[in-house]
């Protein structure tokens, strides 16, 4: 019994501070909180840039890693948050749903590169990958957006 408390336990923490990551990084990807995928969208043309989604669940093994590992990291974020708006979207909240819908996602963790003015996948990237692989695919996606 007290095996079963003390991993339940070590694993809500696991989830509870790999899931504050998107919040409290101070160097790496910083993700808009609280905000609406029209808003995100209304920031992204107002900026001219194209929106980064992390398409994430709560319980996804490798959504975790990518929190603690590679979105903190200081070169990536620094590239992401001068050239995307960065979204982290569960995607079993309601707004997640609709727009697991929309973008058909297969898997978790997927990353979308979305234009916001016509909505449509620039990149996308389905699981894990180190920061490196996700920096490069992160400046091609960058390279391709049209007259945003």
């Amino acid at each position: 019994m007290n095996k079963k408390l003390l991993v339940t336990t070590l694993g809500l923490l696991l989830s509870l501070s790999t899931f504050a990551q998107h919040a409290s990084s101070t160097s790496g990807i910083k993700f808009e909180e609280k905000t609406s995928w029209k808003e995100l969208i209304k920031k992204a043309k107002a900026e001219k840039k194209l929106i980064f989604m992390d398409a994430y669940t709560t319980w996804c093994g490798p959504c975790k890693m990518l929190q603690a590992r590679v979105f903190p990291d200081k070169q990536l974020g620094e590239f992401f948050n001068q050239n995307f708006v960065n979204a982290a979207i569960d995607m079993e909240s309601d707004e997640g749903m609709r727009l697991s819908s929309i973008y058909e996602v297969r898997g978790y963790p997927t990353l979308f590169f979305i234009d916001p003015n016509n909505g449509k996948v620039v990149k996308s990237v389905l699981g894990y990958t180190e920061a490196d692989q996700l920096l490069s695919t992160g400046k091609s996606a960058a390279s391709k957006k049209k007259n945003i």
